[in-house]
């Protein structure tokens, strides 16, 4: 979303604005919900959680523990993706 890197779903993180209120990252991509797609890089979570793209997809406004949250699980990331090598 925040790179605009195109992905196959299952090398995708999900973040997805739930029914009963809140946001969720749904790493098996099953929960019921709006959702908007991240790589797994924290320069791309940064981003979007900088630029406000990522309330923007979902139609949110994210709460600061939520934002919190959302950059605790970023931390855990990589800074960038290494490039896959192709034999």
């Amino acid at each position: 979303m925040a790179c605009r890197a195109h992905g196959a779903k299952r090398a995708l993180v999900r973040v997805v604005r739930l029914a009963e209120g809140g946001v969720a990252i749904d790493e098996t991509g099953k929960l019921k919900g709006r959702g908007a797609y991240l790589c797994r890089q924290r320069t791309c979570w940064g981003q979007a959680l900088k630029r406000g793209a990522l309330e923007h997809a979902l139609r949110v406004t994210l709460t600061p523990e939520e934002v919190a949250a959302l950059q605790a699980y970023a931390a855990a990331l990589p800074e960038t993706l290494e490039p896959d090598v192709v034999d």
